[in-house]
């Protein structure tokens, strides 16, 4: 007898294509974060990648003949998911990107669940601590710890910069359960509330960088791998990622949206090694294969499945969205 798909148990076809999508997009960003602060100031690498995903999807907005979300209420929720969402954490990730590795970022971007889940639960309840989602988080939380080698020390000269990864994960942390309450549930579209995102996000950075860091530099003095990095993390990992994001938290809930962080290291650790030639050691594949179990057993996967009541959400928990996420929309 085949299960029942309820709102909270979306049938495995609608959401793995986007979460596995999701985590290659963001996978790469590490490497081109790290190409972009070898020229780049990391406020000045922000603004550029954040104002061009901007207008990759306000070009999109046109012509699918959206609009951007209109009240006060809602911008002021955007304001909130921006600044925890996009302009702290992605100038966080330049800066530590400037000390250590990108393969290392990318693990450390892989602790987001930890922040996630409880948020979710205590703060802004929107989720059910389950058994199973605890254990496939502490699995996956434990793949991190292999992947990273704790083992051989995490202090030295990269303590600072895994500070500021560490640091840009848990605006994730806050980000995205305070989206799935305030934003995700309403009626607007994935592409416009996406675009509004960014756009905040632009005038913050524009605001902000120049105070920090200067004047940025006009992109024709830039190499040719900077600006494509700097147009890949726009078009790409501030564009179409943040849509298909927003789509992953409607459809399963924020902490298994959220789990799509355990699969970025994989992809972040193996593009250091083979284009940057960073180092890959052992223990970071077998970490990768720790944290895979730990997604799939997050998911309902692997282990005893889960009943209807199980399933149930909590009372007070943010109500579908009734809004669709346009399905050409690119972020």
């Amino acid at each position: 007898m085949t299960r029942p798909t309820t709102p909270d148990q979306p049938a495995l076809r609608s959401w793995l294509p986007g979460f596995l999508a999701l985590a290659a997009i963001w996978g790469s960003s590490f490497l081109f974060i790290k190409v972009g602060v070898a020229e780049l100031h990391p406020l000045h690498l922000t603004l550029y990648r954040v104002a061009t995903g901007a207008a990759t999807l306000l070009v999109v907005l046109v012509l699918l003949r959206d609009r951007l979300p209109g009240g006060g209420r809602v911008w002021a929720h955007l304001v909130v998911v921006a600044t925890f969402g996009v302009t702290i954490p992605f100038t966080l990730f330049g800066y530590g990107e400037q000390r250590v590795e990108s393969m290392l970022a990318g693990i450390w971007n892989a602790t987001t669940p930890l922040f996630v889940l409880p948020l979710a639960v205590l703060v802004f309840r929107t989720e059910r601590l389950t058994a199973r989602a605890a254990v496939g988080l502490g699995l996956g939380f434990l793949g991190v710890l292999v992947v990273l080698g704790v083992w051989a020390g995490v202090g030295g000269a990269h303590f600072t910069g895994q500070l500021m990864c560490f640091g840009a994960a848990a605006c994730y942390g806050v980000a995205i359960p305070y989206q799935k309450r305030f934003v995700a549930g309403s009626a607007h579209s994935g592409l416009s509330l996406s675009t509004a995102q960014l756009l905040v996000a632009t005038a913050q950075l524009a605001v902000v960088g120049p105070l920090v860091a200067g004047a940025p530099p006009a992109p024709a003095s830039l190499s040719a791998p900077v600006v494509g990095s700097v147009l890949a993390l726009g078009a790409l990992g501030t564009g179409l990622a943040f849509v298909i994001n927003l789509r992953n938290i409607r459809v399963v809930g924020a902490s298994t949206a959220a789990t799509v962080t355990y699969l970025v290291p994989i992809f972040a650790v193996l593009l250091g090694a083979l284009v940057l030639g960073e180092r890959l050691t052992w223990h970071q594949p077998v970490g990768a294969l720790v944290v895979l179990l730990g997604v799939a057993v997050a998911q309902g996967l692997v282990g005893p499945r889960r009943t209807r009541a199980a399933e149930a959400p909590p009372a007070d928990a943010a109500p579908p969205a009734t809004g669709a996420v346009a399905g050409a929309a690119v972020r």
